[in-house]
This record gives C-alpha cells, sequence and structure tokens, in this order.
C-alpha cells in the first residue's frame, strides 16, 4: 500500500510554495507516494496547487480580523465547520503523516490529525514564529525551521534547522541568463533591476518605482516588475507612456528562475520565501519588509541578512524617497554587488526541501 502524505496550508505565496516543494521532494524520494492539499476555501492556494499539479480540498476557514469587525462574529462557526471537514477528509484519506506549513487551514487540520494520532510536522519559514504553528507545536511530532534560535517558541527537542523549502530550478539561475533575456526582451549589455512585492504585491514599492521608473530607464537600466493584483493597470499604463522595451511589468511572473536569472539587483519584501530564493539566487538585494506582518517578522528576517551583511535594508516609510536613489546606487556598484553576493551565498540552504521531505518520511510507522 503507497505511502500517504496531507499538506495542509497556504494564504501567501510564502506558505504555498514551501509547500509545493516539499510535496515535490516526496515525489523524487519515494514516487509512489500519495499527495493531498488542504487549503482556505477563496484563498490562493486553491489555484496555485492544482497548476503545480495536485489535487486540493478547501476549508471554510477564515482569520481573525485584529480591528473589530462583524466578520470575526462568524469565526467559531467557520472554525467548527472547518474542523468537521478536516476529521471527513483525514478518515477519508487517511494520511499517514500530516505536514502543516502555516496559513488558516493548517490549523484544523493539524489539530484533528494530531487528535486521531497521526503523526504531524510543522514547518514554520519566518524568524519570528507565526500563532497557528505556536499552537500547534505542542502536540506536533516535529518542527522544522529556517533560522537557528527558534527554542525561544518551540520545544527545542522537535526541532530541526533545515532552511526554508524552495523550487528547486532556482538553484544555479546564472546558467539560464541567455535563456532569461530572450524571454523578458531585455539586452545583455544593460543592468536589470527586478523589483517585486511577493505573490500579493507591495503597495509602498509598487507607487515609489512607479514614481522613479522613468529615470532609471533614462539612466540606462532595465526594470522588471512584478506588480501584484492590486497594481498591475497603474504598472502598465507607466510603463507604456515610457516608450521604451527597458521596462516591462506584470501582476505575476510563475518563471522566477528566469526573472532572478535576468536581474542583476533585486528591490524585495523580505517574507521567509522571497529571502529563501534570493539567498540561492545569490543575488545582490534591497529589502522593504512589510511593516504590518504579524509580530513584524518581515523586519527580523531582513535584520537577519543586513547582521551579515548579505541585503540592504530600507524601511517601509522611507520607501518613496530611498527605494529609486539607493537602487541606481547599487545598480552601478559592481564591487558592492559582490561583497553582498559574497555574503547572501553563504545562507544558502540549497537541500532544505529534500531534508523535510526525508523528516516526514521517519514519521511514517
Amino acid at each position: 500500500m503507497s505511502k500517504r502524505v496531507i499538506i495542509s496550508g497556504g494564504g501567501t505565496g510564502g506558505h504555498i510554495y514551501p509547500a509545493i516543494a516539499i510535496a515535490n521532494a516526496l515525489k523524487e524520494i519515494e514516487p509512489g507516494i500519495e499527495i493531498l492539499f488542504v487549503g482556505a476555501l477563496g484563498k490562493m492556494e486553491m489555484e496555485k496547487v492544482p497548476r503545480a499539479g495536485y489535487n486540493i480540498i478547501g476549508l471554510p476557514i477564515v482569520g481573525i480580523k485584529r480591528e473589530i469587525s462583524l466578520d470575526n462574529l462568524a469565526f467559531p462557526v467557520k472554525l467548527t465547520r472547518s474542523l468537521w471537514k478536516a476529521r471527513s477528509v483525514i478518515k477519508d484519506f487517511k494520511p499517514d503523516v500530516a505536514v502543516g506549513v502555516g496559513g488558516f487551514a493548517s490549523g484544523p487540520l493539524l489539530m484533528i490529525a494530531s487528535l486521531l494520532g497521526i503523526p504531524t510536522l510543522i514547518q514554520e519559514q519566518n524568524s519570528y514564529a507565526g500563532i497557528t504553528n505556536k499552537l500547534l507545536a505542542k502536540r506536533a511530532s516535529k518542527i522544522c525551521v529556517a533560522y537557528p534560535g527558534m527554542e525561544a517558541f518551540f520545544p527545542k527537542e522537535k526541532i530541526r534547522v533545515f532552511g526554508n523549502p524552495v523550487r528547486s530550478d532556482i538553484v544555479d539561475v546564472t546558467s539560464k541568463r541567455k535563456e532569461a533575456l530572450a524571454y523578458f526582451g531585455f539586452q545583455e549589455e544593460c543592468k536589470t533591476l527586478f523589483v517585486m512585492g511577493g505573490s500579493l504585491g507591495a503597495k509602498s514599492i509598487n507607487e515609489s518605482l512607479n514614481a522613479g521608473i522613468g529615470d532609471l530607464v533614462k539612466a540606462g537600466y532595465q526594470v522588471l516588475w512584478q506588480t501584484g493584483k492590486g497594481f498591475i493597470s497603474t504598472a502598465q499604463a507607466t510603463v507604456s507612456g515610457l516608450k521604451s522595451d527597458a521596462a516591462k511589468a506584470f501582476e505575476f511572473i510563475y518563471e522566477m528562475d528566469l526573472a532572478y536569472a535576468v536581474a542583476d539587483v533585486v528591490v524585495s519584501r523580505a517574507g521567509a520565501l522571497s529571502v529563501s530564493e534570493l539567498c540561492l539566487a545569490v543575488k545582490p538585494t534591497i529589502l522593504i519588509p512589510f511593516p504590518f506582518a504579524s509580530e513584524d517578522h518581515q523586519t527580523k528576517n531582513a535584520m537577519n541578512l543586513v547582521e551579515q551583511d548579505a541585503a540592504i535594508f530600507i524601511k517601509d516609510s522611507s520607501a518613496a524617497e530611498e527605494l529609486i536613489p539607493g537602487a541606481m546606487t547599487l545598480l552601478g556598484d559592481v564591487k558592492r554587488q559582490d561583497e553582498l553576493k559574497k555574503n547572501i551565498k553563504k545562507l544558502a540552504k540549497p537541500t532544505a526541501a529534500y531534508d523535510i521531505a526525508a523528516e516526514v518520511l521517519k514519521l511514517i510507522k
């Protein structure tokens, strides 16, 4: 009988893509394994996971809004329905182990799995643990983390420090540079800035770039811009007005290996997945953390690199004044780029997905 694994969580790319990377590694190690994803209805995993070739079932779970909201009145009902649905899914699928990557759906699923005696593994991407994973930690069999010092949140004896699992195609993007230049229609002799704000976009980064992209193009630089859903029409209008092939705007980029390959410098939020990918892609990076992330974990992620001179830090509130001048300075300073590349490369964990997958398989009785 084939081994069976449920992987649960999502909400953002920072949860979804590590989950898919773990699933892909499990398939490579154990080709006959059966994998089922469980996500939250209406969240992006319901589209991204099937695109990656896996089945997913949605729970009606929602988060609690931090501000006073009538939506919070529905939370207990949706939580109860999600717990019953999770129980039904587990009874039907009969997993040998359940994996939680954070996000709304992982709470009910892993809670029920642990109560039914199924081994559970948590994967925490950030340097500051999320509330769902902190609640699940006591009952978890193993906890895989990306950063040292996580015993502040989790039982020390359960922790394994493996780094964050990322897509294997991001390793050695340098060899894809010519392909990437052709794909995006850029020139080899010009330096390229890749600007991204995570899977949902980033207001301060988008607005700052929108105001200064013309200056970058006039200075002879190329710009690849991932905007997220809410800003794409504004960005495309701005880029169209430049009447130049040196700037390209996309709502979302699926070919992230090619985006990293074409980039000489990257501007990014400091979500755990982005940081891990940048370490593997070995890119000189300016990090602008989202200041309202839970427990300000993006700033903590960023400072983990900045303290090792592996990235440049700009506060979100300073992006309008500092993003364009900072990007121009770094694009023009090859020596500084090389220093940042040397230091960020030391932080890469290329085998994380396989290490976590092996830990998952160890839990199967």
